[in-house]
């Protein structure tokens, strides 16, 4: 798929900010005031002030009311999203409203029926039921209804089978979020890349293959199926290219080849876990340690080095044998623990970049603009025109 590279001119238009990781909050709502209108250009004594004289009609300004609902606010990277959302959005002036959905669909469904019903003019949807073509259709309908456009962002509001099924069903709709195999495959192309470098040292118990674990998000998620896929795959690549062996999963017995939070959290909780029952089994004294570990995000990755950490390994010192872990977002935790020590690299997902997209659109709207208008200098999805991908980064701390 080829792209386009998010230019600072696109950002331009949004108002900057700082991004700043905050924990789960339970937080009703954050608003700010609407923007004043613009002053009237004032006339000279005796006669009657003039509005500015343009070759078009200018577009109707748009009084923004806007819901932004999250699918859960315990998410660290959401509350990454949300911080740097709530600052663009308060940057620009526009009155908005947070609401937690809690990881429930029908909550959030009777969430933006509320809304809607408040006065809300513009929906920013982080879907709970991802890839779901009848949730997000729920939604987009609703919208449709009331004429008032629809962002969604982060979470895939259709599979890649329906790929514009529901996004080219409105035409004030649009998504904001990542191209999902693009964090699997540079997941795996660091791995591999960081293995055949460091073969010898994570072959701990000398058999001359490098056993795994992998830590998948939520059953379903087009992110972390792509993630799991790909981390691995593409791993393999890399060092069979070289001459060495592919991965090998800890557990013969499981053929899934991962262990997935149940909740479909991609919570720290679930992988200490399962990282501490692995390690009860699988551990140097019966010569079957699990040499590394792969998360679909830096929570996960944060339980895994916790439950290493108890068991003596990864604490970042002189002597301490460390287990590679290798997650996604690059929050500021998991940043921390690679300059730490405790970490290997992770793959950063932009929330801010992120934030900044939406706000950009939803400034569209407060203009009287077309959703999707001057958005040439962001990453277009080729088949879908109103899919905004903000791009991923490999973040080892260097």
């Amino acid at each position: 798929m080829m792209k386009k590279r998010l230019l600072a001119v696109a950002m331009a238009g949004v108002m900057a900010m700082s991004l700043a990781a905050c924990g789960g909050s339970n937080e009703a709502a954050a608003t700010t005031a609407a923007p004043a209108a613009p002053a009237a250009t004032e006339a000279p004594a005796g006669e009657e002030a003039k509005a500015p004289e343009t070759d078009a009609p200018a577009a109707e300004a748009v009084d923004l009311d806007v819901a932004v609902f999250y699918y859960t606010y315990s998410d660290t990277y959401i509350s990454s999203v949300r911080t740097a959302l709530d600052a663009a959005l308060t940057d620009a002036g526009i009155k908005f409203q947070n609401y937690d959905s809690n990881s429930n669909q029908t909550t959030q469904n009777e969430q933006i029926d509320t809304a809607i019903s408040q006065g809300a003019n513009l929906l920013i949807v982080n879907i709970v039921t991802s890839g779901s073509v009848d949730a997000s259709q729920a939604i987009v309908d609703k919208a449709s209804t009331a004429g008032i456009p629809v962002i969604f962002f982060n979470r895939a509001v259709e599979s890649d089978e329906d790929e514009g099924k529901v996004l080219g069903s409105y035409d004030k709709c649009a998504f904001v979020g990542t191209d999902a195999p693009e964090a699997g495959h540079m997941q795996g192309k660091m791995i591999g890349d960081y293995v055949l470098e460091n073969f010898d040292t994570i072959d701990l118990n000398g058999d001359g293959t490098i056993s795994y674990a992998m830590f998948m998000g939520q059953l379903g998620n087009v992110e972390a199926i792509y993630r799991t896929q790909y981390g691995v795959e593409d791993a393999d690549a890399v060092l069979t290219a070289a001459g060495k062996p592919a991965l090998s999963y800890f557990d013969a017995s499981n053929s899934d080849k991962y262990q997935v939070d149940q909740e479909g959290n991609w919570s720290a909780t679930a992988a200490n876990n399962y990282m501490n029952t692995n390690l009860a089994q699988y551990n140097e004294d019966n010569n079957n340690m699990i040499e590394i570990v792969i998360c679909n995000n830096d929570g996960m990755a944060e339980g895994v080095v916790t439950a290493l950490n108890d068991k003596g390994y990864n604490l970042g010192t002189d002597g301490s044998v460390t287990i590679p872990v290798f997650g996604v977002d690059a929050t500021d935790a998991a940043k921390q623990l690679i300059a730490d020590g405790k970490m290997t690299g992770t793959i950063k997902q932009d929330a801010e970049g992120m934030a900044n997209g939406i706000a950009y659109l939803a400034k569209n709207v407060g203009a009287g603009k077309e959703l999707m208008a001057d958005t040439g200098d962001f990453n277009i999805s080729e088949k879908v025109s109103n899919k905004i991908y903000i791009p991923y980064a490999t973040y080892t701390g260097e």
